[in-house]
């Protein structure tokens, strides 16, 4: 291989690196302030035993009326009262299944993948 082809195949290789890096996907927000890493954690498995199936995997499901839980409003006591209570006969209340540090919990993992 001659001096010409290594410099483009080294220009080839830095410019795509950089598109890479522009082009992957964002981190979570960082903003946790105070959430505690285990308490996420709790939060993110009861998501995916309890909440996953009409909300999807990712916190959004197009195939349902069921919201985006990403943009859902930083109002901790609204998402107490829609988990426990259920919300406009299309969510089921889940107060009698769920107690109030699950919920908690996932209020944690929910606020922590936030992106409004």
């Amino acid at each position: 291989m001659n001096k010409a082809s290594l410099i483009a195949a080294a220009t080839w290789f830095a410019a795509a690196t950089a598109v890479s890096a522009q082009t992957s996907a964002p981190a979570p927000p960082s903003g946790n302030s105070g959430i505690d890493q285990a308490r996420i954690d709790q939060g993110k498995a009861t998501f995916a035993q309890r909440c996953s199936h009409c909300h999807g995997f990712n916190m959004v499901n197009a195939g349902t009326v069921a919201p985006d839980l990403r943009r859902f409003p930083d109002d901790k006591a609204r998402f107490f009262t829609t988990v426990k209570s259920g919300k406009n006969g299309r969510m089921p209340p889940w107060g009698d299944i769920l107690d109030d540090d699950q919920i908690a919990a996932l209020w944690a993992y929910v606020s922590s993948r936030r992106n409004p």
